[in-house]
């Protein structure tokens, strides 16, 4: 049940532990010692995308933010931090495409916090499937999460590493696989997010997340362009499956999925998961940001929800009822303030932004957090062994009193996008 895929002759750095220093300290087998000079290549690790940090023997650090780039084959893989530098600073770490690993990690001036936590990393190749590779979209090709490395973000307030330990994830960790749309993927720019990439920073380092979601698909094209074939390529007993659809799939034309059709694919997924001795949880789509006249968010996405509901009672499948919580979510902010959690800025707020952004169905980070939280909540509820991998096993979200807007800033990250994710 080896998570790693490892190619007959291997990367230095992805068949053993890989241990990278800032400024100072030998240059032992399996550590290098960073200097601002060094840069990533597609075959040594370094600094990658933006300018490298001031590095010097108290940390590597810069006063918003720097990339780290490691070249590693598919798999599971443990990455150890010591985070801290000359300065008092708040570090936020995300991995790949704006993955969130940890999350405002403070640390005193010359004082250090190590932290652990597991990246997935893949490529579009289906193994065992005679070459067949996942079929991507054009947005995806430059993507973080498709290429041949391990990218790093350390972005915040004086953000701050000491040294980067990078070793193939043990065997047996488990992998959760997350299979849907826009509102799951990993959204590569900013203003975008998803509650599939905010998941990971919740969980400890003994759980990967794999989030295989992308923008655009309804559970149909999931299947027809590879992307349930790339994750039963690799799934294993004790793995997880969530599965979430519905945004795209109810909407007219060549892309529609009948919800007869819908419920059958579910059954088809959560049937193979279970053949493979992994656990399907099925998770209903959010609503959209939709309010009646008397503030009550009201069902756009029917009969999807229902229908998954009604499945999962059947066969006694896992259910995250996200649709549920989204209500109360967003009835709790309210209907004027429920704009903080999507994609709402006037013209201007961002780089090239000449038009206002109003958009009631995808996220902002502060909107992906809390959903993020809601699908932690699922879990708990559901009694999932996964609840023993959380930071904080203990503590429970309560959508009706949702986290201030004030407590949730992330770093903005230097890639920005202003057009809607792709939908069908």
């Amino acid at each position: 049940m080896f998570k790693v895929v490892l190619p007959l002759l291997c990367l230095a750095v992805t068949c053993s532990a890989q241990t990278f220093l800032c400024g100072a300290g030998k240059s032992a087998p399996g550590t290098t010692v960073l200097q601002a000079s060094t840069i990533y290549s597609d075959k040594a690790a370094g600094f990658d995308l933006e300018a490298s940090p001031a590095v010097s023997p108290s940390g590597c650090s810069s006063e918003s933010g720097f990339f780290f780039s490691v070249p590693l084959e598919e798999g599971n893989y443990r990455v150890t931090v010591v985070l801290g530098g000359s300065y008092a600073a708040v570090t936020t770490v995300r991995a790949e495409a704006r993955r969130l690993m940890l999350f405002h990690v403070a640390t005193a001036a010359g004082k250090t916090r190590t932290e652990s936590f597991v990246v997935n990393v893949r490529r579009p190749e289906i193994a065992g499937s005679g070459g067949r590779v996942v079929k991507r979209k054009p947005r995806e090709l430059n993507s973080l999460n498709w290429d041949d490395k391990l990218t790093l973000e350390f972005a915040g307030t004086h953000p701050s590493v000491r040294s980067i330990r990078i070793q193939p994830a043990d065997p047996a960790t488990p992998t959760v696989y997350l299979a849907g749309d826009s509102t799951v993927v990993d959204q590569d720019n900013e203003p975008w997010a998803a509650w599939g990439q905010m998941l990971p920073g919740f969980f400890g380092p003994e759980l990967a997340i794999a989030n295989d979601a992308e923008s655009g698909e309804t559970i149909a094209s999931f299947e027809g362009e590879g992307r349930f074939a790339k994750i039963f390529s690799t799934l294993h007993r004790g793995d997880y499956l969530f599965i979430q659809f519905a945004h795209n799939d109810q909407k007219p034309g060549k892309g529609y999925v009948s919800p007869e059709r819908y419920e059958d694919l579910l059954q088809k997924y959560t049937n193979l998961a279970r053949s493979k001795g992994a656990t399907p949880v099925l998770v209903t789509s959010m609503n959209r940001r939709t309010y009646d006249r008397g503030g009550h968010v009201t069902d756009t996405l029917a009969p999807y929800p229902q229908t998954m509901k009604k499945l999962a009672d059947a066969d006694h499948v896992s259910l995250i009822d996200l649709n549920a919580m989204s209500k109360i979510l967003y009835e709790a902010v309210g209907e004027a303030k429920s704009k903080s959690l999507f994609v709402y800025a006037d013209a201007n707020t961002y780089p090239g932004q000449i038009q206002p952004l109003h958009d009631d169905t995808h996220f902002d980070g502060y909107g992906a957090y809390e959903l993020a939280r809601c699908v932690v909540l699922g879990i708990q509820q559901a009694g999932l062994p996964l609840t023993r991998q959380l930071r904080q096993p203990s503590l429970r979200f309560n959508p009706a009193k949702p986290d201030s807007l004030q407590s949730v800033v992330l770093p903005v990250a230097p890639f920005f996008n202003l057009e809607k994710p792709y939908e069908r």
